[in-house]
């Protein structure tokens, strides 16, 4: 089973986790949430989010659901998949643009191989996104 972080800026990362939690029942398995508060040391970020990678990773590879491209939870997490102390996870890819129906479909597709899994998930935020209450366009 792929391990899924959710690295995102205070208090964005632990309340995806309380949906999910919420949604399903029951805290999914191998599922963890770390949250970046504003002006935390780099270093500190990045050995928290180590650890919890740590926990999350069963050796089939770990997806890293991140808020913003750019901002410090993204950078953070992206140092996981270099060189260095996070080397011994195996697999890392990690997803900007973090959405509940990103999640939603990663927990519910855990099965699959991190790939796979990681098509999904950017399948299921792009998807997620819908303009409500307008008419369409027919010419778009």
């Amino acid at each position: 089973m792929v391990g899924i972080l959710i690295v995102a800026h205070t208090p964005v990362a632990s309340a995806m986790l309380g949906f999910a939690e919420h949604a399903f029942g029951v805290l999914p398995e191998r599922v963890r949430a770390v949250d970046i508060p504003p002006y935390e040391d780099i270093k500190v970020s990045y050995d928290r989010v180590l650890e919890a990678a740590r926990g999350v990773n069963s050796g089939n590879g770990i997806l890293i659901l991140t808020d913003v491209m750019g901002a410090t939870p993204a950078n953070v997490a992206t140092k996981l998949d270099a060189p260095g102390p996070g080397a011994e996870l195996g697999n890392v890819i990690v997803l900007a643009g973090l959405n509940l129906p990103m999640l939603m479909r990663c927990i519910t597709h855990r099965g699959d191989t991190l790939e796979e899994l990681a098509h999904k998930a950017l399948q299921g935020g792009h998807h997620g996104i819908l303009r409500l209450g307008a008419k369409v366009n027919e010419q778009d």
